[in-house]
């Protein structure tokens, strides 16, 4: 271990690249689908070792001494997001002679753009370094604050936030109720990273021992409060989840939207099978009505023949405001009663830049580009966050589409709801990592508040998720069906709280001090 840690030390130039991209995209394999986390105990070490070789010249600058260690971080971060989020391009290609000019920026230039949070923990990370066990406390304390910013930095982006590698299965999942995504992020990546002290730098059996504490910590808290979990809920809810599976060519087809729609009515009308109850409660995908229903009577009045006494219908659809040029699109969920009245709506809050509107759009649009993704038209950001009314009077917490990787944001707006929803339409992204990993975060999502999820996508991944992050029963991608589920609701998991995440941000500055600490105390004792 010392040689080969020797060996990345002295690395040099385009090597030294190389060998930071490469175990950044390895760190890829921790995240969904393939949730093989032990592969963060290979990269991290690696980055710790190319960061203990980040030197600069005799008489550089103290800027100047930053760059190797940012460019270290950086050429990590470059691997990581880009071996992770190379499919987002997909969406660039159901148009491709409007769209695919923009690829080059989807592909590469968004992780690279991304990468500069990695370069910042590298600097941060690199000021505090020191000898031995701190710094690897200075690593952890760095990636939990540049995590933290980008949750909201630049609109917020958290996709593949590194906690997500050490909680791939439910058991692993239940820590996240007390620490928030903020905290698991530091504390994963102070567990990933202790093996660098293996290279006798001081510190391994402390160090070590601490890894394996919080592994030990960790998996038995998760056997701890998923053995709390009732053996019948107090309440549950029948809910009916349709995955449509139209094709993103079929999407916005006007010629096709009788057809979509009558597929729809088709699959919620089925009869329950194996004896199933029926449901209380239909759910649709993002924008499954190609119509705007405020302006279709006929259609509410087809939907509440489809819906039998008592049933409702949560679909996601456009909702337009006022007529002609002047008019404004929110991208909704709206709640439609067996007597086809829409009863209520959620407009969506946190739009994707580019995709769902144009940041600086007056400047942008006089080069002739309108908006980056495929789609219907541009919308407008919901002003407030709305919770909905289902069947006995149960309260939901919508979210649509991306709203739902923000733990910050979900927290706020679950605090009266029993269950959340989560309308999404990942079809956009092809048969590709992406949807598998929206799915995880969303059902980290209700791990971390204790509340039940469901889920429809237009194509995967469509499902329910029980308080604890368990999933009840989920679709693949691309199958067209319905499932119906028995959510269980009123069930009160241990330790969950509305908002872990001040919780984790005291992890971060503690692990902080730990590495200043240690900082300090190296100054100390070499002069």
């Amino acid at each position: 271990m010392e040689r080969l840690a020797g060996r990345i030390i002295l690395l040099w130039g385009w090597r030294r690249a190389l060998v930071a991209a490469v175990a950044g995209a390895l760190l890829v394999l921790a995240q969904a689908p393939y949730d093989f986390f032990a592969v963060g105990f290979v990269s991290f070490p690696v980055l710790v070792w190319l960061i203990d070789g980040a030197a600069a010249g005799p008489g550089a600058r103290r800027l100047a001494r930053l760059r190797p260690a940012f460019a270290i971080g950086w050429w990590f971060g470059f691997g990581y997001f880009l071996a992770g989020l190379w499919w987002i391009g997909n969406a660039l290609l159901f148009e491709a002679d409007s769209f695919a000019w923009a690829l080059p920026f989807a592909v590469a230039g968004i992780p690279a753009l991304l990468a500069l949070f990695y370069g910042l923990a590298a600097v941060i990370a690199r000021l505090m370094w020191s000898d031995g066990l701190p710094r690897i406390f200075a690593l952890a304390f760095a990636f939990g604050v540049v995590e933290w910013l980008r949750t909201f930095l630049f609109t917020g982006f958290p996709w593949n936030s590194v906690g997500y590698a050490a909680m791939p299965v439910p058991i692993l999942m239940q820590s996240v109720s007390v620490v928030g995504l903020v905290g698991m992020n530091a504390l994963a990546v102070l567990v990933f990273a202790m093996p660098a002290l293996l290279a006798r730098t001081g510190g391994a059996r402390l160090g070590l021992s601490l890894a394996l504490a919080l592994c030990l910590v960790h998996l038995g808290f998760g056997f701890w409060r998923l053995s709390q979990a009732p053996a019948e809920p107090p309440r549950t809810l029948d809910v009916r989840i349709v995955q449509p599976a139209v094709g993103m060519d079929l999407k916005w087809d006007a010629a096709e939207e009788d057809r979509v729609f009558t597929q729809l009515v088709d699959l919620s009308s089925e009869s329950p099978a194996d004896g199933k109850p029926r449901p209380q409660l239909i759910v649709w995908p993002e924008t499954a009505v190609p119509y705007f229903l405020t302006e279709r009577p006929d259609v509410l009045a087809a939907l509440g023949n489809m819906l039998a006494d008592g049933q409702m219908l949560l679909t996601g659809a456009v909702r337009p405001e006022g007529v002609g040029a002047g008019a404004a699109y929110s991208n909704s969920i709206m709640a439609i009663d067996d007597d086809g009245e829409i009863v209520g709506a959620a407009d969506k809050v946190h739009l994707v830049p580019f995709g769902e509107y144009l940041p600086l759009a007056g400047l942008i649009e006089k080069f002739g580009i309108t908006q980056f993704v495929a789609g219907p038209m541009n919308f407008t950001a919901g002003t407030t966050r709305t919770t909905l009314e289902v069947p006995g009077g149960i309260k939901v917490a919508p979210f649509i589409c991306y709203e739902i990787i923000f733990p910050s944001e979900v927290a706020v707006d679950v605090a009266t709801a029993k269950f959340i929803v989560n309308v999404t339409n990942d079809a956009w992204f092809g048969r590709s990592p992406g949807p598998y990993q929206h799915f995880r975060q969303a059902q980290v999502r209700a791990a971390e508040t204790g509340l039940p999820l469901v889920r429809a996508a237009n194509t995967g991944i469509s499902g329910g998720v029980d308080a604890f992050g368990r999933i009840i029963d989920a679709f693949d991608l691309g199958v067209r069906g319905y499932l119906d589920i028995r959510l269980p609701l009123d069930v009160q998991p241990a330790v969950a709280r509305p908002y872990p995440g001040y919780i984790g941000l005291a992890i971060v500055a503690g692990i902080g001090l730990l590495a200043a600490a240690g900082a300090a105390c190296r100054r100390f004792w070499s002069n």
